[in-house]
């Protein structure tokens, strides 16, 4: 078994089509042949006892009618012999043979026809080397006729019959093989093209793809195309990050580079030594919070990942957290709250990273007010700011797709990844003349639930 599994891993698909092709044809024909081997003798004999019956009638005819000249026989047919015994044994019986039959089976026929009492009966006989078949019919009292079918007649019609059967098999297995060599081609040519479409995206070269089937084939093609595109677009957006990052942090380091350098010549390029201090700083807290967020970027899915499978956090906790800290951001803005207790999924930094960042856009962008609202199906956060365009839309959770008032881009980015990570949706959209983010919170497990309602009975109990 093992040998073969692996001569069937070594094998190729077309290999592997073509061997279950033949296997399929040689299983078809080798059943043909049992089952005609075990029916073409009944069939044979049946049209034999057939031949011999209406021969027979002719004879029977015939001598009924007083017809005792070689027109007896009716049409000189050399493979049915005729023999009319009389229960006289001193007549002498009619024979339309050219040739003495055997002794053996002279004494079989004289013994039936003599035995028989039913009008018309078949017999095969097996005293002679091969098989004979006859028939033996009750003329009158006085006369009984025995029709014989000889050998060479019964196996040039068994033959025929064979050759014919044969030719029809052969017909329709090369029928059905040219059927199932174009079947094997209809799949393996697209799944070449596959191939060579892999190759192409693999070297690098420019390659297409176009299959036009709506089977699991083109499904297949269909999700490598898109893949590809994503790819590029992957691609793209990582070159993109990586400009934006270098942009980003080519500004401050430079400016860091030059203050410094400067006071270190004892020049002060913001007027006092002080002032040219605080410059520094100030970029330095750019670039750290720059560095913060890429690096927070890259650990939520860690935190995620590390969370207990059944941790829980009281949300309504964390919301007033991160509310107590971002509503001295912009005072004027007025912050509109309606928070159930709750609980979610995780654990406390990613969710409060979440709320936070959520939070900070919309206070960047309102015009007077914040709603956030909170229960144990969603978490929204709205804001009366500009509306977005639904080209933007599409794009705002992507890492370094700033809006027109965005720091670094990546803010939203960390939402997403976090919102996903413990298996939430989030979407955003234009609502009553603002932009409102709705994280959907994944269901609990049937089985919990159920539990819990179990031990509830138990308790009441």
């Amino acid at each position: 078994m093992r040998r073969f599994n692996k001569l069937l891993r070594e094998m190729s698909l077309t290999q592997q089509l073509m061997s279950v092709v033949l296997a399929f044809i040689a299983m078809f024909c080798i059943f043909l042949y049992i089952f005609l081997s075990g029916n073409i003798d009944a069939f044979v004999k049946v049209q034999m006892y057939g031949i011999v019956q209406r021969t027979q009638d002719n004879v029977i005819y015939n001598y009924r009618s007083n017809v005792f000249t070689n027109a007896l026989y009716g049409a000189n047919d050399p493979n049915v012999i005729h023999i009319i015994y009389f229960t006289d044994p001193l007549k002498t019986p009619l024979t339309n043979a050219t040739t003495t039959l055997n002794t053996e089976l002279q004494a079989e026929l004289i013994k039936n026809t003599t035995e028989q009492t039913i009008e018309t009966k078949n017999y095969v006989t097996y005293s002679i080397k091969s098989k004979m078949l006859y028939t033996i019919t009750i003329i009158n009292s006085d006369a009984r006729v025995v029709s014989l079918i000889s050998n060479s007649y019964m196996d040039q019609f068994k033959n025929a019959l064979l050759n014919s059967v044969v030719n029809i098999m052969l017909i329709v297995v090369s029928f059905l093989f040219m059927l199932l060599m174009v079947w094997v081609g209809y799949l393996i040519h697209p799944l070449n093209q596959i191939q060579t479409y892999i190759e192409k995206i693999r070297r690098g070269e420019k390659a297409e793809l176009k299959i036009d089937r709506n089977d699991e084939i083109g499904e297949v093609a269909t999700a490598l195309v898109r893949m590809n595109e994503e790819l590029k677009r992957q691609e793209q957006l990582k070159e993109e990050m990586v400009q934006n990052i270098s942009h980003d942090l080519k500004t401050p380091i430079a400016t860091i580079k030059s203050y410094g350098e400067s006071i270190k010549d004892g020049i002060y390029p913001y007027e006092t030594l002080e002032k040219s201090v605080d410059v520094i700083i100030e970029h330095a807290n750019r670039l750290e919070k720059k560095v913060h967020s890429l690096l927070l970027l890259n650990r939520v899915g860690y935190l995620v990942g590390e969370d207990k499978p059944n941790a829980r956090i009281d949300m309504k906790y964390v919301a007033e957290k991160v509310l107590q800290s971002l509503k001295v951001i912009r005072p004027e803005i007025k912050l509109s709250t309606e928070l159930t207790s709750c609980s979610y999924t995780g654990s406390e930094e990613p969710w409060r990273v979440v709320i936070e960042n959520l939070l900070d856009n919309a206070l960047r962008y309102a015009k007077s007010v914040v709603v956030i609202k909170l229960n144990k199906d969603e978490l929204s956060v709205y804001n009366d700011g500009p509306t977005l365009d639904d080209d933007r839309i599409t794009k705002l959770f992507k890492p370094y797709e700033k809006g027109t008032e965005g720091q670094f881009g990546m803010g939203l980015a960390i939402v997403y990844r976090v919102v996903n990570g413990y298996g939430c949706t989030i979407k955003a959209e234009n609502i009553n003349g603002g932009v409102l983010f709705t994280i959907k919170v994944k269901p609990e497990k049937v089985e919990k639930s159920k539990k819990k309602n179990s031990d509830a009975k138990v308790e009441t109990a």
